[in-house]
């Protein structure tokens, strides 16, 4: 190969200074030395790079196309020095975290423009997961982080999963539904005879979770709490939702709360990651977000949002 790094890096200061001369001088080199390199380029490409017929140095128009595409290769070859250095002292070139639906994405800039600041070149993945999927996401590894899995952890290898909070969830339904008149506390049988909202798994090897559906139940599936409640509201559909989202409805009567006999109405949530792969990037992010509060700062953001 005729091109390499020293030659590049002596075109790009001759470039910049104007001169052979000052480019030596830039280079800590002598003038006779970038000479060489320049005519040993100039032979072997069987190209004249620099009009000499001057005082200053100017480049002709094969130099200049050597001279920008050569300044992208030492950009290129100076960012892979910078990374291979921080992956050495253990930074990740790439974190991807899973962040459950119940978390506003508005909860992760803040720490998301604190993280940049750091300028690690370390790329930030973020994706939306639901119910299973966050822990699915841990178990195919297309996360290295997830934020509020629910539920039991699953038996994941080398699993951690930390507490960050629960969620009262309650059973509504539309003025204008069947179910908000029946009398007591329903049966799950009752409930199964009526059509159910559930927002979409997106587990992918794990087995789907629901909540609160029945075996032979009809399931409107959505992508969203927001979808979610909103096909309440419609009389669409009946479930459970987080009792933060449905508390302003409950006072205006848009929404009614009834009782189901057996429905469990607390959820659990997890920060969760796997010990064999944990890089300063993860562990910058589990400093940040491993609180036992953070749910109910999710809770509060999306009472204010609402």
């Amino acid at each position: 190969m005729n091109l390499s790094f020293e030659v590049l890096q002596a075109l790009d200061a001759i470039d910049r200074t104007g001169t052979f001369a000052k480019a030596a001088e830039a280079l800590h080199k002598v003038p006779s030395s970038l000479t060489y390199l320049v005519q040993k380029l100039e032979l072997d490409l069987g190209v004249t790079l620099f009009d000499r017929t001057g005082r200053r140095a100017t480049l002709t128009q094969a130099g200049r196309l050597v001279v920008d595409e050569g300044r992208r290769l030492l950009e290129a070859a100076a960012d892979l020095e910078r990374k291979a250095k921080r992956v050495q002292h253990g930074w990740e070139t790439e974190l991807r975290l899973g962040i459950d639906e119940i978390i506003p994405f508005d909860m992760l800039w803040k720490p998301v423009s604190a993280f940049y600041s750091l300028k690690l070149d370390t790329r930030l993945v973020l994706s939306k997961e639901v119910l299973g999927g966050s822990w699915d996401a841990l178990l195919t590894r297309r996360a290295d982080l997830v934020v509020g899995a629910t539920g039991e952890p699953p038996l994941i290898p080398d699993l951690i999963a930390k507490p960050i909070g629960s969620l009262k969830h309650v059973f509504v339904v539309a003025p204008n539904h069947p179910l908000a008149s029946a009398k007591g506390p329903l049966s799950a049988d009752t409930v199964a005879q009526h059509r159910a909202v559930a927002i979409g798994d997106t587990s992918r090897e794990l087995a789907p979770r629901t909540i609160a559906i029945g075996p032979n139940q009809e399931v409107l599936t959505v992508p969203s709490l927001e979808a979610k409640l909103h096909a309440q509201l419609q009389g669409i559909a009946a479930g459970t939702i987080p009792e933060c989202l449905a508390d302003e409805h409950l006072r205006r009567g848009t929404l009614i709360s009834k009782e189901v006999i057996g429905m469990r109405d607390i959820t659990y949530f997890y920060l969760a990651w796997r010990s064999d792969r944990v890089g300063r990037a993860l562990q910058w992010w589990v400093d940040q977000l491993d609180r036992p509060d953070l749910i109910d700062e999710a809770a509060h953001q999306r009472i204010a949002a609402a």
